[in-house]
C-alpha cells in the first residue's frame, strides 16, 4: 500500500504534477478535492507558477484541511466588486459572458486582485530603481496570503515531497527548490509565480528569480527523471491544451500563441520519456540474461546505470477552456469564473478515477501508460 494513501494501489508512489496558468490555477483544486474524496493523497507535489501556490497549500497542510485551505486561497483571491453585475445578464449566451468575463479582467488590469496583487504607480513602473520593483504590479500581498495559509514548518517536515520550479534571471537556467537543499520559505514559492513583466524577480539566496513557466511550464519531466526512480501513479494538471482550434482573428491568434507557449509540450515530453523508459526497461531485462563474466565488465557496469525497470502510469488531466474566455482567461480571476474552473477539474478528476485501467500497472516492457479521459468528453 502507498505511504501516503489510505487507497491500496500497485503503484509505489503517487505524484501530482501542477502546471502554471494564473486564474485558471483553481482547476487544480477541483482535481485535488476528487483525489481526496478517493483517499488518494500525494506522496509528492510538485508545481510551476500558480501550481506552486496550490502545491504550497497541499504540502504545508495536513490532509483533512487541504481542500478546505484551496478553497479559501481561491475565494480570497477572487473576490470582485463586479461579480454582482453578472447576475442581471443571461450568461448562457456565449458573446454576453465573454462581456462580462472582458469586464472583470479589465478591473483586475486596472486595480489588482484581492490577497494577491496590485498596480503600481506609474512612476514607480518606468523609473523603479532596483529589481525587486521592475513590474507593473507589487505582488507583496501574495506574501501575506501565503504565510497565513501555508505551515512551511510542516512543508519542510518532509511528510509530502514538494518542488516547485523557477529561473534564474541571470544566468537563464532552470532550477527546483525542495526542502532538505535548503529550507523552502515564502520567497521560494514566490520565485516560481514571478512572471514578468507583470510581477517583478523574487530574491532567493542572494539570486533574482522569474516565473518557471518561462522556461517549462510543467514539472513532468523534472519528477520523472529523478532518483530513485519508483513505480509511479502521476496526476498531470495542465491549465493549457496543446490543441485548438485555427485562430480566425487576432484574439484568437493571442488566445492560440498562449496555449502553444504555456502547454509547454507535456505531450512531447511524455511520448520521449515513454520511448526512453522502454529502452530502460528492455536494457534491465536483457542484462538480467547475461552470464556473471559480461556483468561484471566495465561496458555492462555503464549500461546498469542507466537501466531500470519502472514503469509509470501518467493520467492528463487538461483544462479545455470554453469558447468566451478569451485571452484574458489567466488574469479574470472572479468568483464565477473561479466555480467553473474547479468544477471543470472536479469533474475530469472524477471521471479519470473510475477509470481501473489508470491504477494498474502497465507492462514492465511497455514502461509508461498514458490517459486523457476528459479528451473524448471535453474535445
Amino acid at each position: 500500500m502507498n505511504a501516503s494513501t489510505g487507497k491500496r494501489t500497485a503503484f509505489e508512489q503517487v505524484v501530482l504534477l501542477l502546471q502554471g496558468g494564473g486564474a485558471l490555477g483553481s482547476y487544480q483544486g477541483g482535481v485535488y478535492q476528487a483525489l481526496a474524496e478517493a483517499d488518494l493523497h500525494p506522496d509528492w507535489v510538485a508545481g510551476i507558477s500558480i501550481g506552486s501556490f496550490n502545491a504550497a497549500i497541499l504540502a504545508g497542510n495536513p490532509p483533512e484541511r487541504r481542500v478546505e485551505r484551496l478553497r479559501e486561497f481561491w475565494e480570497t483571491v477572487s473576490k470582485s466588486p463586479l461579480g454582482f453585475y453578472s447576475e442581471f445578464f443571461n450568461l448562457e449566451d456565449d458573446f454576453t459572458h465573454e462581456a462580462i468575463n472582458q469586464l472583470r479582467a479589465w478591473h483586475i488590469v486596472m486595480f489588482g486582485a484581492p490577497h494577491f496583487f496590485v498596480p503600481r504607480s506609474p512612476a514607480t513602473v518606468f523609473f523603479p530603481g532596483h529589481a525587486r520593483k521592475a513590474s507593473f504590479y507589487d505582488n507583496t500581498p501574495i506574501s501575506e496570503t501565503l504565510t497565513r495559509l501555508v505551515d512551511f514548518d510542516r512543508l519542510n517536515g518532509g511528510e509530502m515531497r514538494f518542488s516547485v520550479g523557477a529561473v534564474d534571471v541571470r544566468s537563464g537556467n532552470f532550477t527546483y527548490f525542495e526542502p532538505g537543499s535548503e529550507r523552502i520559505g515564502v520567497e521560494h514559492i514566490m520565485a516560481s509565480g514571478s512572471l514578468p513583466p507583470a510581477f517583478p524577480a523574487t530574491e532567493v539566496g542572494g539570486n533574482f528569480y522569474w516565473d518557471g513557466g518561462l522556461v517549462s511550464n510543467t514539472p513532468l519531466e523534472w519528477v520523472l527523471d529523478s532518483q530513485p526512480r519508483r513505480d509511479t501513479l502521476a496526476f498531470q494538471v495542465d491549465l493549457w491544451s496543446a490543441r485548438g482550434a485555427l485562430p480566425r482573428d487576432i484574439i484568437d491568434v493571442e488566445v492560440r500563441h498562449k496555449e502553444i507557449v504555456y502547454s509547454s509540450r507535456t505531450r512531447a515530453a511524455t511520448d520521449h520519456y515513454k520511448h526512453v523508459q522502454k529502452l530502460r526497461n528492455a536494457l534491465a531485462k536483457l542484462l538480467g540474461k547475461l552470464p556473471p563474466e559480461l556483468n561484471e565488465t566495465e561496458e555492462a557496469k555503464i549500461l546498469a546505470g542507466a537501466a531500470d525497470d519502472k514503469v509509470f502510469n501518467i493520467a492528463h488531466l487538461i483544462y479545455r477552456s470554453k469558447v468566451y474566455e478569451g485571452y484574458s482567461k489567466d488574469f479574470e480571476f472572479s468568483r464565477r469564473t473561479m466555480e467553473e474552473h474547479w468544477q471543470a477539474g472536479y469533474g475530469d478528476a472524477r471521471l479519470t478515477l473510475e477509470n481501473p485501467q489508470v491504477f494498474e500497472l502497465p507492462d514492465r516492457l511497455e514502461g509508461v501508460k498514458t490517459f486523457d479521459l476528459g479528451a473524448d468528453r471535453r474535445d
